[in-house]
């Protein structure tokens, strides 16, 4: 709904259009030669063949990273979207990366896991851009407008609730989104973390995780909550 789809598309037109001498739809346009374009775009199936959504995905990008060089331009619209959470971050992280270090194809990376914003620090080359989107009370407003930097959100319940999901759905979405963001050690994957304050090396007190533990009783917790315990605390840490 933002426009990221289309702004990926209309990218490796514009490409194709200059290449065959074509006019474009800009001002002006200084694009290299490419040598081929990729483009791993949409959700598709082969369910006769044996061949889930996924699984086609990943034998896309297989032929992607097999097959495309630093004059290529690659175009790829959302990934790891059909495994459980921590396996698509980690196969869109992994796959980003060697985009822009082995590979170094040009390279339009859609993806809703702000966490692999993180390598715009880590790694040349590359930088992030967001879709505009202004936010009026409990609703949002596409902009259609690219601006560099990161966004603030996904903005996936205010897409439910604009489909017309019931409110009640959609109050409990909220309110489960921010204890997820609040506990879940992914959500600050790509983030600076805020770590407890650095005590002397010479220093008797307790670090701050010691004390919740001394104070903590194990037979009161449920498997649940211990869980989630043990991800708070190992992040203070």
């Amino acid at each position: 709904m933002s426009g990221k789809s289309v702004y990926l598309r209309q990218a490796a037109l514009i490409c194709l259009l200059a290449q065959i001498g074509s006019f474009v739809p800009a001002k002006e346009a200084t694009l290299p030669i490419i040598d081929r374009i990729f483009a791993r775009v949409g959700a598709s199936d082969m369910l006769v063949e044996g061949i889930s959504t996924f699984m086609m995905e990943m034998l896309e990008t297989a032929t992607i990273l097999e097959r495309a060089t630093s004059k290529s331009l690659v175009i790829l619209d959302e990934m790891g979207r059909g495994t459980s959470t921590f396996d698509g971050v980690s196969i869109a992280w992994a796959v980003a990366r060697e985009l822009a270090t082995r590979i170094k194809a040009k390279t339009l990376f859609a993806t809703h896991y702000q966490e692999l914003t993180r390598l715009a620090d880590e790694l040349p080359g590359v930088i992030n851009l967001h879709v505009a989107v202004q936010e009026v009370g409990n609703e949002v407003v596409f902009l259609h407008r690219v601006e560099p930097g990161v966004a603030e959100g996904s903005y996936g319940v205010h897409v439910a609730r604009l489909a017309g999901l019931p409110e009640q759905v959609t109050k409990t979405a909220d309110q489960i989104l921010t204890e997820l963001l609040t506990e879940a050690p992914l959500s600050r994957l790509g983030k600076k973390n805020d770590r407890a304050e650095d005590l002397p090396l010479f220093e008797t007190q307790d670090h701050p995780v010691l004390k919740q533990l001394r104070k903590l009783d194990p037979n009161r917790l449920t498997p649940l909550e211990a869980l989630k315990l043990i991800a708070r605390l190992k992040d203070q840490l």
